[in-house]
């Protein structure tokens, strides 16, 4: 009977946009999208532990449709697994239209119903995205209002379920956002400093059909906010706190959560400093509590680290937030050295020094076992989860040549952060060289190797690349990744690849054949497990 309901505002839904559709040439109307299909098929490869594929070729395949007139929009999206590629969660399995909406705006109110993304300030208590490279996507269905009563004042609620891949959630989410900009109320355009307050509140019903726990059917999360900003200066800062909430990520105890969130930024012409600070304690907060892994997460917690770009420090050991208890701390400094100095040299040079690191909270146990534990909020554990310092210079050589180069230290608690045992702390120096050569208008040429030194878990690795981009829509690279110092002589495995692109306005192509070594991939502390994989590969995408 879900299904068939699903169906029905589904047809019903994609009638009406057909219908306004068909009638833009008159109404002018617009109609924007975009696709993408990501395939790849398996070969078998027993040295590098990649998984039998039975089927051979999988794929992820969407699409968006989204029409516009006036003050009306909507739009679906139909996703394709047959069946889902390795490394993404299986219960994304068939095929179907997951995501549809219908929004209306005026002067000052906004109502939406079907499928929206949404974020209550820093998403702390709240954020629902889509993330399709992790294949993270926990939107809502159901029905939100924007509403701006006067000037300055922002006002938001929902009430909704949450999609957890092809179905939907079984609790309930109800919500609602205070925003207060002190600046515009006071009307005072001139001014120099800038004040925002928020607050917000997030409920969640679910019945409790437990046979064992006596469960709460209704938790509450509260967050207030505060950013100012003046000049060259801006503080952020964001606190929430979580009722009892047992489930199956803090193994059902009635501890209450707590987070707090302080980013403040200073930046001046070749100037910039930041500074943040992070605690959580039992802060994962469901949809569902029963729920794992990335199925209906209702807040978002990002890693207080540097996201990486750069394929060894990206992908060996990166950094998944623990929402059950870590303090974190991160600073960040760039300077630019002036164009025409010695040491800046012709065009200038950027250098950034960024640490970050993050331990685990202290535990205190207490009688009542259901409670969990006691944690001072100001406290750290001795318990070292992740550290990351690194220098990063970039120069323009020339009018033909340009660099960077990057040295990072690393400590990572596998067993911690990926939820193993047997691995400890691994300690890890990385370095990184990138050049890139400007042949003419057309052609470029880059090479770039990287090197990971440790003594732990793999031991070290080399990675090299060289990329020749042409015409310039087209690019071809090769890349081979290289365990060389991997305690298990038979583990001392080269992971070749080779690449090739095609680009042209809206329009992508990439091909590539090659291994695929077994790793993490990250975004935004959020990750995903990437099982070994030797095959060729193939990705699509278009906007229009």
């Amino acid at each position: 009977m879900k299904l068939f309901f699903f169906k029905l505002n589904c047809t019903l839904v994609l009638s009406v946009l057909v219908t306004s559709i068909s009638a833009q040439q008159v109404n002018q109307g617009e109609l924007h999208g975009n696709f993408q299909l990501d395939a790849q098929y398996y070969n078998i490869d027993s040295l590098i532990g990649a998984p039998v594929v039975k089927e051979k070729i999988l794929t992820n395949g969407f699409m968006n449709l989204w029409y516009t007139k006036g003050n009306f929009s909507g739009g679906i999206r139909y996703e394709n697994y047959l069946n889902v590629m390795q490394g993404f969660d299986p219960r994304y399995k068939g095929s179907g239209i997951p995501f549809r909406f219908a929004s209306y705006k005026n002067d000052n109110l906004e109502a939406t119903v079907g499928n929206f993304y949404e974020q209550f300030g820093g998403g702390l208590i709240i954020r629902a995205y889509e993330e399709r490279g992790l294949g993270y996507d926990n939107a809502f269905d159901g029905i939100r209002i924007r509403l701006q009563p006067t000037k300055g004042i922002y006002l938001k609620g929902l009430i909704a379920r949450q999609r957890t891949f092809f179905s939907l959630s079984s609790g309930i989410i109800r919500a609602f956002d205070a925003e207060f900009n002190l600046t515009e109320i006071v009307n005072k355009p001139d001014a120099k400093t800038i004040v925002i307050l928020g607050g917000s509140a997030v409920s969640r019903f679910q019945r409790d059909e437990d046979p064992i726990y006596n469960l709460p059917e209704n938790v509450a999360a509260f967050a207030g906010r505060l950013t100012i900003n003046r000049g060259k200066f801006n503080i952020q800062a964001e606190y929430g706190y979580k009722y009892n909430d047992p489930n199956a990520t803090n193994k059902f105890i009635y501890h209450p959560g707590q987070a707090l969130s302080v980013t403040s930024t200073f930046s001046s012409k070749g100037f910039g400093i930041l500074l943040s600070a992070k605690r959580l304690d039992n802060f994962d907060f469901r949809s569902d509590r029963t729920a794992a892994g990335i199925g209906a997460n209702v807040n978002f917690l990002p890693a207080l680290t540097r996201q990486h770009t750069y394929n060894l420090p990206a992908t060996i050991y990166p950094y998944a937030t623990q929402p059950n208890g870590e303090m974190g701390f991160q600073a960040e400094l760039s300077y630019r050295l002036k164009k025409g100095s010695k040491l800046g040299g012709k065009y200038g040079t950027e250098i950034t020094v960024n640490f970050s690191g993050t331990n685990g909270i202290v535990k205190n146990k207490v009688d009542n076992d259901t409670l969990g534990y006691s944690s001072p909020f100001f406290q750290a554990s001795n318990q070292m989860f992740f550290r990351d310092f690194h220098v990063e210079i970039h120069r323009k050589l020339n009018a033909k040549w340009k660099a960077t180069i990057m040295y990072l230290n690393w400590v990572y608690n596998k067993d911690v952060v990926q939820g193993l045992s047997g691995f400890g702390t691994i300690f890890a120096d990385m370095g990184v060289v990138d050049v890139a050569y400007k042949i003419n208008s057309k052609h470029t040429v880059r090479l770039e190797t990287q090197v990971l030194i440790s003594k732990q878990d793999m031991g070290s690795w080399g990675m090299g690349l060289v990329e020749y981009t042409f015409a310039p829509k087209w690019f071809v690279a090769i890349v081979d990744q290289y365990n060389y110092g991997n305690p298990d002589p038979i583990k001392q495995i080269h992971y070749f690849t080779l690449n090739t692109g095609y680009t042209n306005n809206g329009n992508r192509i990439m091909l590539q054949y090659g291994r695929q070594r077994e790793g993490i991939f990250c975004v935004g502390g959020v990750c995903r497990s990437v099982p070994a994989s030797n095959g060729f590969s193939i990705s699509v995408t278009s906007s229009f």
